[in-house]
């Protein structure tokens, strides 16, 4: 479909078909996000899926001729589960959707609609899944990438490499199995349950139950944080040398080198009912107190020695081992470090930029904050902005200088600068206002019925070469047509 632009958007393609009646297209403003029935919408480069209570449809904004594909996971009606979050997971040539249900279940699906993994990642609904990365620069000494699980009160994090591990094996598999007699039907049934992807899980409820959340980025260890000990075992004191020793267990004259601790810090910041925002540094290791240091290095080999003792002394039949019950993950250690309570506002949604260094947040009160999740200061403020929907876009702005003006020069990450996009249903106009300070750049009227989006983001781009700026989409529900904001504005 050829792109056709007015003025400020350039439609990309329509979406419009039978297929949508499911989901209550035909309504006027059936996608708006106050709409009675809750729509769940997950964007990617060429394709959207759109997902209500049971049925997942996966459709192509750019080819009207690509196949549509219809999910219906099995959910349990006695539980009366249902989808909650919808995301695509994107890789170099590895594209599947991921599913989060009212039980706390993550589940990722092939396009031609194949369970690929099943995992309970903790009891409770969940909220969104986030997919981000950071790169390594000035401010961060490691890139990461990761899904982000948000749960009620509880924040779970998988890495991406994990996941890429997990997918790259299953396709690969489902490929040698192709020729098998083994029917899809099997795999399908099965998906990858028994293959369980490790993750890290944080409690952060400790100033209420958390409606979005978000993990920001890599953050210092606290400053006084003991890297390293040295204990005594079988002597009368436990002396800290303070953070340039090592940790030795002197056992029998035998003293073991436990070395330096590697582990990472993350900063979550978190909003809900009663508290607008908090802050969390979350800790990878879950025995990171004194005492969990002594249980987990000297009383394992306690224990070992006092068995090989009885051994010696005693003849003891072995006893059978029988395999224990699956349990949850525990939680890892979350330290507070802020927390903002302004009743009666409330926090709504939160969106992050693409550094996570700013968070714009929407209340109840129709305010929008941009918070420094660094400094965690509040920098700015909007008023008179209920139900927004806001994402952080790239554009070029004021860019006329001779360089940016020719056909030879492709722009480059500076030549682009982060914005903030507002959707504001009642007044039916999209804003785009310049960070961090910057002037409101763009002012767009819209239909009723209209939805802000943006592509997830796709492991492995942060080394992409040209850059590709970071977008957001229109779709308007009624006429099933989709644009794009432009990036050029002068």
């Amino acid at each position: 479909m050829s792109k056709r632009s007015h003025h400020h958007l350039t439609e990309l393609g329509c979406i419009a078909c039978e297929d949508l009646t499911e989901f209550g297209a035909g309504k006027e403003g059936w996608l708006a996000p106050d709409a009675g029935t809750t729509v769940l919408c997950a964007l990617d480069a060429h394709s959207l899926a759109i997902a209500n209570r049971s049925v997942v449809l996966i459709l192509g904004w750019s080819d009207s001729d690509e196949p549509r594909v219809k999910i219906r996971p099995e959910l349990s009606p006695i539980e009366a589960e249902r989808i909650t979050a919808i995301e695509w997971l994107v890789f170099d040539d590895i594209k599947v959707i991921a599913i989060g249900t009212s039980r706390g279940f993550l589940l990722m699906y092939s396009l031609r609609g194949d369970l690929i993994h099943r995992q309970m990642v903790y009891h409770g609904q969940i909220i969104k899944l986030r997919v981000r990365g950071t790169k390594k620069d000035l401010t961060q000494d490691i890139s990461s990438e990761d899904v982000c699980v948000v749960m009620p009160g509880v924040i779970a994090r998988f890495d991406g490499s994990d996941i890429r591990s997990m997918l790259q094996r299953w396709f690969q598999e489902t490929h040698s199995r192709f020729w098998d007699e083994k029917s899809n039907k099997d795999l399908e049934d099965d998906g990858n349950s028994d293959n369980r992807l490790p993750y890290q899980i944080w409690n952060v409820n400790k100033y209420g139950s958390c409606v979005d959340a978000a993990i920001t980025g890599i953050m210092p260890p606290p400053l006084m944080e003991l890297q390293y000990i040295v204990i005594y075992a079988f002597g009368s004191s436990l002396i800290n040398y303070g953070s340039f020793l090592k940790l030795c267990c002197y056992m029998n004259s035998a003293a073991f080198i436990v070395g330096q601790s590697s582990q990472r810090y993350y900063c979550a910041v978190t909003i809900g009912d009663d508290a607008v925002i908090s802050a969390f540094r979350l800790s990878e290791d879950r025995k990171r107190s004194l005492v969990g240091v002594i249980l987990s290095k000297v009383m394992p080999v306690t224990f070992s020695t006092i068995a090989s003792f009885s051994k010696m002394i005693w003849r003891s039949e072995p006893t059978p081992t029988s395999k224990p019950e699956e349990k949850l993950q525990s939680f890892a250690r979350a330290s507070s470090l802020t927390c903002l309570k302004d009743y009666p506002r409330k926090g709504e949604k939160l969106t992050l930029s693409p550094s996570g260094t700013l968070a714009a947040i929407t209340d109840s009160l129709g305010r929008i904050l941009l918070l420094d999740t660094q400094a965690l200061v509040v920098v700015r403020i909007w008023k008179g902005y209920r139900d927004a929907n806001c994402f952080f876009m790239e554009m070029l702005v004021n860019r006329d200088d001779k360089r940016a003006s020719s056909s030879f020069h492709v722009p480059g990450k500076s030549d682009y600068c982060l914005c903030l996009a507002i959707h504001a249903p009642r007044k039916g106009i999209i804003e785009v206002w310049q960070m961090r300070t910057g002037p409101r750049v763009l002012a767009i009227q819209c239909a009723k019925g209209c939805r802000l989006l943006q592509p997830t983001y796709r492991f492995g781009s942060l080394s992409d070469s040209p850059y590709v700026p970071l977008e957001v989409f229109l779709l308007n529900g009624d006429s099933g047509q989709l644009s794009v904001l432009n990036r050029f504005l002068n």
